[in-house]
């Protein structure tokens, strides 16, 4: 739930306000970064006592990831997050992960 109604929508309003609106609406862009980053601190607080987001690796991870993981296209940075920079390294490394990542990517 928590990927469905706060990491998805907000992550994707920065990244439609960011780099696909007609024209910058900076209110638009600063709301939707600050939101994103207060996301991130839940995420790194949360993965500061679990490998994963859950516990084990689940559902979770899988739905998270693919917003966490285009942090740089949102102009951002994980280096006030540690647990959260280490547990986007960790999936990045599951070959299952490599693979769905690709798709996008081999769809150019």
């Amino acid at each position: 739930m928590f990927q469905m109604a706060s990491v998805g929508p907000m992550f994707g309003q920065l990244n439609h306000f960011k780099r696909f609106a007609p024209e910058p609406i900076p209110y638009a862009i600063q709301r939707y970064e600050k939101e994103t980053l207060r996301l991130y601190g839940v995420l790194d607080n949360q993965l500061a006592k679990y490998e994963y987001i859950c516990g084990d690796y689940s559902i979770a991870d899988i739905a998270t990831y693919p917003w966490v993981a285009i942090y740089e296209f949102q102009g951002l940075t994980l280096d006030n997050h540690p647990h959260l920079k280490r547990w986007v390294e960790t999936l990045q490394k599951r070959p299952a992960v490599q693979r769905g990542m690709a798709i996008p990517a081999a769809q150019k």
